[in-house]
This record gives C-alpha cells, structure tokens and sequence, in this order.
C-alpha cells in the first residue's frame, strides 16, 4: 500500500482515514481477523462486490444534495479510483464499483476535500439521512426540512452509541403530508408539520421493507423540531440494547417492536431519558447555507422539434414554491451515468442554476432554482447530454436495484429486466409515459433494495426448478403497494411466482386489464377492488415451467446459461467475532472512552465503557457457548451463568454495574467512575480467561 497525505483539514476524520489504512495492513498482514476488519471497513463505505478482489465504495450525501463542487470532485474520484460509472441509489447515495481495497483511504482523502464523506454508509450504522428531493422548494411545506437532516446527519456522524448496532438505521424527512420521504417505511420518519406556529414533525417509528415488510407506527402525532434529535438518541440506545444481533433475518427495528410493542419500546425509551446528554436540540434553520442563485444570462435558443419540447415539460418540469422559477426533472436510467456527463451537468448548473443538483428516491436527479425563461435553453442542454429523456417520476421511470451485476445477494437481474420493461411501455403505452401514478420497482432479491414491495407493480429477483431440476431465473409479481400520504403506505401482495422472461407479459396482462377495468381509479383503488385472486388467476398460466424454452435459461442483461450463485451479504450482514478479538476490541474502546474524558467528552465516554463491558461480557459468554443475540440479553445471561453459579466473582450483579449506563446523568464524576468500572471488569475476565485457557 502507498503512503499518501491525507490533506483533510479536519483532525478526526483525518485520523479516521489513517486508521483505516492501518487496519487494512493489519488485515493483509494476518493480524486482524476477517470479520472484524469486515465490520470495519463497511462501516466505512466499503463493501464486497459480486466480483471477488474489489469493492464497492458508497458515498454518503445526505438526503441526496449535491453541489456543482462536489459532484465535479466525485467525478474526479471516479476516474482515478474506479470505471466513470455513477450509480444513483434508492437512499439518494453514489455508488462506484470496482474499487482496489488499497486505495480506499486515498479515495475518502480526497472526497473529503470537499466535504463529503463515506463513513457509515454501509454496515451497521445510521445510514444516509433521506428527505423529499424537492425540500426548500416544495410548493406544500410547511417548511424546509433540509436544516433539520442535515443537523440529525451531524450529530450522529461517529456518534459512539450508533457505531455497532444489530442492524443499520434508515432515517427520512418528508417535506409535507404528500409523503415523498416515505417515512412508512422508514426506522424513524419525520413528516413536517406546524402546530400553533411551532415547526415540528409527524414522527413514525419501526418501519421497513425486505421480505416481511412492516409499516410504522405513529409515536408522536407532533414533536417540536428541538426534541428530535434527543427523541433519535434514546431510540438509536435502546435499539442497540435491545435488538436483535446474531440472527440477521430479525435484527432490524420493526422486528423489535413487533416483539415488545408500542408501548413496551416507549417505556424503554423513558427509562432511558436521564442518560441522553441533551433534552432539547435546538436547530437554527437560519444558519442554513442560503440559496446562490446565478445571474448569468444564457444565449437564445431555438427548439427544433416543438412536439417534443413540450412533452419533456409535461413530465420533468416540477412546480418550485419560489416566483419565476421551476425545478427539472432528469430521468437517469437504472440510476446510472458516467462521469462526463456528471461534469458537464455540474458545469450547468453552476453557471445558470444554484450550483446544485438533488438526488431523488428513484434514483433520479433533480435541478432546483431554473429561470422559468431558461427552461428552453436547459432543454437543449440536456439533451445534448442525454438528459432530456421524457417521464420523470412517472410509469416510465422504473426503480432497479444493482441486482446481478455487482450485489453479492443478487438472484435473478433487475437492471435487464428494467430496461425491457421501460422499452415495453415506450412502444406499446405511450399514455404510460404521462402516468405519474403507476409506480414500477424491481429489486434482484427479498432484501428490497429497489423498493418492489411498496409498489404499484413490483418484482423480485428469484429462481425457478423445473421438474428434471434445471434451474431458471424467476420474477415474483408483487401488486397494489403504494404511498397513501401522511405516513400512511400499502404493501404489494405477493401474486405469483413466473420465469423472468415473462416479465414483460406480466406487465402487459396488467397494464392490458387496468385500461380495460380500472375505470379512471388509481392503481391501488384499482388493485383493491379486484383482489389478490383476480390477478393471480389471469397471470396463472405464465407460472407454468412444463413448457420453458432455451431462452427462459438465460437472464435478462446476459448470454449466459443462467447460474443462481447467491454470495454472503455484507451491507446489513451481522459479524460473529473470535473471542480474542473481542476481548482486543473492549480494550481499544477503554482507550478510546480514556480519550474522550480527557476531551471532555462525558456522554460518549460513557457509552464507549458500557460497549466495553458489554462486548467483555460477550467474550465470556460466546467461550461458554451462550447465545448473545441482544445486549440485554448478555448481561442477563452474564449474571444468572456466570455470576450466579459463583464461577465468576463480582461485589455486585453485572446487570446493576452495566446499568448504571441509565440511571445516571452524563457527568464528569460519572463518566470517569464508570471507565473505572470497565476497566477493572475487563482485566477480571482477562485473568479469568488466561486461567481458563491454562487449565484447559
């Protein structure tokens, strides 16, 4: 690996990055065990690709605001790093693939000239902070909600208490009651409200997709805007107590109010409130960077083809609250593009825009602040890039996820069969393409990382056997999702399972049946009033696998003979570590909860002991062969087999130590006492494992 200056301004993220390069020398020099720097290096962005020997890196922008500067700064990235190819995700990140593992810290070194970062996009983290694209110039909001993602996104940035939890946290704001942050389906979502001239949000907790997908609960019909960061502090505590670690299929939040409900997820809350370091959080919305709009003047243009001009303005053009000015839509396929487009777009809209772009849900981008008088002149532009393609945010405008191409979990392709079905509608729906109420969304597998299960029409990568066992790949249909505003959503049914080729005929019995039947409804009025056995008894006979062809072997996108080749998946992946490393790993956060003391940093100190005792605690358990699903599960089982039994000695029970965590304010006094506590517990278990181990 190559020495590099990290030129980064900031001495934290500056040391952040050279940790990560030595950890990567520790890893390749057999030091540091594999699932361990795993953990570590997800939480820093990097993540294994399909492809064995490099990595994807995910660069995290909060809720998918881009500036001219940095979006020029992530071609730049691309270029040295990567392949050019920009991928726009579902949770309003860039994706690069390809990356050398090795170059991974001179990579973040250079994002981070401009602000951007990749820590905690991936792994078990709060992930990307998600809000309506059109924030600040939504013509429904009460208020612009962008101040207050960007303020929860800082605040919990390297926060101690989110750095290993069971699963990742998705957060998202909603500008108004339309919902187009769908916090539905969000671990927390905040809809913004105003109650008697107070800015404050609906709040919904416990949502979430996958394979048993969940919609949230209403905990607060109104939260003022300086108690939600403290609201997210004691959530994000007792989700890391409480959730589930060790069985990844139910280590995410909605399954953890599944168990205990409502009411028993806000009881832990209140048990927790002495230990959150603040109560109140106020955001000053008007420190918020204003807007700098151009004043250049763009030359005349002249529009050739006038039929098309206006239909491009009939589904990208979006109502902008401010006088004189219109956003523009621009409709990326599958979410991707290459690096010199993204330059000459950057350019763009620096030059007679705001200098930034928005990055939208479905994978698209969003050009705030046009001149009403320069849509023709933006038109032109964007079409020379390849940008001015109708039906933004449209039927057109299907959501895929990588799927095959590069995702370890992929099982059947999404982006192929994406790419047909838009040519499907394009040639034989045109009224379609003006649609913006049927919703298309595939995902390559259960996991839902293209959202197919909150759609109107979704589909989800599997795989077929027929009778003499030959495999193929499948699409289950999934109908009648959608978002019903105000933190209210529907989830498809699953219909039926059919070979991936017949995906477009499935689309077409659909689409077919809707014209014929639906009679002006919406789509999940429509889908209601059928039924589930309506539709899976038209769409039966594509199910049949007695009569495959050569053809149905080989998956959208490829030439190949179809192999299902599912690989372990890392992003929300749940690491079982060697005890060794565990006991390593109490010890670095001692030293680290000993640094914050000594920076006056009493709540984080705090939280790095009470992780210290409990991943010490887990060592021990995980040596005697003791489940460790959940933390409070550990210190139970840690006082009743260990404790109790009398074969570990402590002057008091270990859940009472450990639990002073919440029965005491974040103080000075506190702080250093429990770091005692700690410490002394570590080097116990350390002596009792070294005597264990000699007379073993």
């Amino acid at each position: 690996m190559r020495t590099f200056r990290t030129e980064v301004e900031n001495p934290v993220v500056e040391q952040d990055i050279i940790a990560l390069e030595a950890k990567i020398r520790e890893f390749q020099g057999g030091s540091l065990d594999e699932e361990k720097f795993r953990s570590l290096r997800l939480a820093r962005g990097i993540y294994g690709q399909r492809q064995p020997g490099v990595q994807m890196i995910r660069i995290k922008l909060p809720y998918g605001k881009v500036s001219s500067q940095q979006l020029r700064r992530i071609c730049d990235v691309s270029e040295e790093y990567s392949t050019g190819r920009l991928h726009i995700t579902t949770r309003q990140d860039i994706q690069i693939h390809y990356v050398d593992i090795n170059r991974t810290p001179e990579l973040w070194a250079q994002l981070e000239q401009d602000d951007i970062t990749i820590r905690e996009a991936c792994g078990n983290t709060v992930r990307n902070v998600t809000a309506s694209e059109t924030a600040g110039i939504d013509v429904n909001e009460p208020f612009d909600v962008s101040p207050y993602a960007h303020a929860l996104f800082q605040y919990f940035l390297r926060n101690p208490i989110s750095q290993e939890m069971g699963r990742k946290f998705k957060v998202s704001f909603s500008s108004s009651d339309e919902d187009t942050g769908l916090s539905y389906m969000h671990d927390l979502g905040f809809i913004a409200k105003i109650e008697n001239g107070v800015r404050g949000f609906k709040v919904l907790l416990g949502g979430g997709l996958g394979s048993q997908p969940r919609h949230a609960d209403v905990i607060y019909t109104f939260l003022p805007t300086d108690k939600i960061i403290p609201l997210m502090e004691g959530v994000v505590r007792v989700f890391d107590r409480f959730g589930e670690r060790k069985s990844r299929a139910k280590a995410r939040m909605k399954f953890l109010l599944k168990d205990i409900g409502l009411d028993g997820f806000k009881q832990l809350l209140e048990e927790e409130q002495l230990a959150i370091p603040i109560q109140t959080y106020e955001i000053d919305a008007d420190a918020y960077p204003s807007v700098n709009i151009a004043k250049n003047n763009a030359p005349e243009v002249t529009i050739k083809d006038q039929k098309a001009f206006d239909n491009w303005k009939a589904t990208n053009l979006v109502p902008q609250k401010q006088q004189g000015y219109v956003a523009i839509g621009v409709k990326v396929l599958l979410g991707d593009f290459y690096i010199e487009k993204a330059r000459l777009l950057a350019d763009l809209v620096e030059k007679y825009a705001a200098s930034e772009i928005r990055l939208s849900l479905r994978q698209n981008i969003l050009i705030p602040y046009v001149k009403e008088s320069l849509v023709p002149f933006f038109y032109q532009e964007l079409e020379k890039l390849g940008f001015a393609e109708i039906g933004y945010n449209t039927a057109l405008d299907i959501t895929a996820c990588p799927g095959t191409d590069t995702c370890n979990l992929g099982i059947a392709s999404s982006t192929g069969i994406a790419d047909e079905l838009e040519r499907v509608i394009k040639a034989e729906y045109p009224h379609y393409i003006n649609n913006p109420d049927v919703v298309i969304k595939i995902s390559g597998c259960m996991n839902a990382c293209g959202q197919h299960n909150m759609a109107n029409i979704g589909f989800q990568g599997m795989s077929v056997r027929t009778k003499n066992k030959l495999v193929a790949p499948a699409l289950q249909v999934l109908l009648g999702g959608g978002n019903l505003g105000d933190g209210n959503g529907r989830f498809a049914d699953k219909v039926i399972k059919i070979p991936s080729k017949r995906g477009p005929e499935a689309l077409r019995f659909i689409l077919n049946d809707y014209d014929a039947n639906g009679n002006g409804k919406p789509f999940v009025d429509y889908y209601e009033e059928k039924g589930q056995m309506y539709f899976y008894d038209f769409l039966k006979p594509l199910s049949d696998v007695d009569n495959l062809e050569a053809s149905d072997f080989i998956d959208w996108g490829t030439s190949e003979k179809y192999e299902q080749a599912i690989g372990v998946g890392e992003c929300a992946g749940v690491v079982i570590d060697l005890i060794a490393t565990l006991l390593f790993d109490s010890e670095e956060k001692i030293e680290t909860a000993k640094l914050n003391l000594e920076e006056e940093k009493w709540a984080a100190s705090i939280y790095h002991s009470y992780s210290s005792m409990v991943n010490t605690a887990k060592a021990l358990l995980t040596a005697e062969n003791t489940k460790v699903n959940t933390h409070i599960s550990i210190i139970k089982d840690f006082d009743e087999l260990l404790v109790a039994s009398g074969k570990f000695k402590l002057d008091q029970s270990f859940e009472k130590m450990v639990l002073q965590l919440n029965q005491n304010a974040p103080t000075e006094a506190f702080a250093k006492a429990y770091l005692k506590d700690a410490e002394e517990f570590l080097g116990n278990v350390e002596a009792y494992r070294k005597l264990e181990l000699t007379n073993a």
